[in-house]
């Protein structure tokens, strides 16, 4: 429960109680987790969850919370050690893992640019942000325990930016944007111009897009990106806005499965299939095959990663350099590790096609 508003305990903007609070000019070794609770008018329990289970803690409180650790410039006391330690670096790798199987393939980047350094490897795993109410990341651990962070396909928004900032701890996006970050990607929306040209180029005229559904307006997805492309090759090429056509599908082969069930039982079903990952289209063309149609005879099937799925089914697909994202990123951010004051870079790697046997 909340502490309660009594002038003996009240806590004003510069001056903390004197039986646990302290001033926020106190050392940040000083700083305790009942000063917080005290100054967020918290109780000790909510501020541990903020820090170990943030979301079990409502929007509001967590924010103001965090602030309170901000301006205190709080680390719990369990990372004063690791605060203090020397010659080795630690960087914090975050990315929906296991959604997508091509974050694994950015941290392969990620570990061997550190291969040769003294530098530990954090990783934490999020929730797809497509299937997110509310994807934009409202909440870190600001325990103290890391030197650098990269952020892999999630939106940053600019509160926590701005928290980032405050902390001073070096960041550095992928598949992700903010101006004021460092960011490495692969332009989505070229990859999707790339793989709709070369359909139309085959002679296709009605076209599908597959992939997860968005439920948040809050940020611009690669899936989107994707599909912008797809139809602006579309577009160039005199095609109306039927002729393109989304289906919502879980990003998995069972997803691909039941997708291309749905898509061989409808009326008038397109000529050409891209989908938001190999393992999605896949899914697609064994779903096609159990449903006696044919591929690419009937239904040309595209993914996108260039994974060794595609490869090992002769999938056409969207070539991703994407351990290659995951090293400059890291190179990135080891520099900037090493020299704080470095310009903001912004890398964007050009995507290609590979076609094979599905188109």
């Amino acid at each position: 429960m909340p502490l309660p508003d009594h002038p003996a305990t009240k806590v004003t903007a510069d001056t903390m109680p004197t039986q646990r609070g302290r001033s926020k000019d106190a050392a940040p070794d000083k700083i305790t987790i009942y000063d917080v609770a005290q100054q967020a008018g918290v109780s000790i329990a909510t501020v541990s969850h903020v820090l170990n289970k943030p979301e079990k803690v409502a929007t509001a409180t967590l924010e103001r919370v965090l602030r309170v650790m901000d301006e205190l410039n709080f680390t719990p006391k369990q990372t004063a050690v690791s605060l203090a330690r020397r010659g080795v670096g630690r960087i914090g790798v975050l990315a929906p893992f296991t959604s997508y199987g091509s974050y694994s393939l950015r941290l392969n980047g990620v570990l061997e640019a550190c291969a040769d350094r003294n530098i530990d490897v954090l990783v934490f795993d999020v929730p797809s942000v497509a299937s997110a109410d509310t994807p934009l990341m409202r909440s870190l651990p600001v325990t103290g325990r890391l030197d650098g962070l990269l952020i892999m396909g999630v939106p940053l928004e600019d509160a926590l930016a701005r928290r980032l900032a405050h902390r001073k701890l070096a960041t550095v996006l992928v598949d992700s944007r903010h101006e004021k970050f460092n960011w490495v990607n692969i332009d989505d929306e070229a990859g999707g111009h790339q793989v709709a040209t070369h359909l139309i180029e085959r002679g296709h005229r009605s076209f599908a897009y597959v992939s997860e559904g968005q439920r948040s307006t809050e940020y611009v997805s690669p899936g989107q990106l994707r599909r912008r492309g797809i139809a602006r090759a579309l577009q160039a090429a005199g095609f109306g806005e039927d002729a393109l056509r989304q289906v919502t599908a879980l990003n998995t082969v069972r997803g691909g499965r039941e997708a291309a069930q749905a898509i061989a039982a409808g009326d008038a079903p397109p000529t050409a299939v891209i989908a938001h990952s190999d393992e999605l289209a896949a899914g697609l063309v064994a779903g096609f095959r159990a449903a006696d149609v044919r591929v690419p005879q009937d239904i040309a099937v595209a993914g996108y990663d260039d994974t060794a799925l595609a490869e090992a089914m002769e999938l056409t697909s969207v070539h991703q350099a994407l351990d290659e994202t995951g090293r400059l990123a890291a190179q990135l951010l080891l520099d900037m590790l090493q020299s704080p004051a470095r310009h903001i870079q912004h890398l964007t790697l050009a995507p290609s096609i590979v076609v094979r046997a599905t188109t």
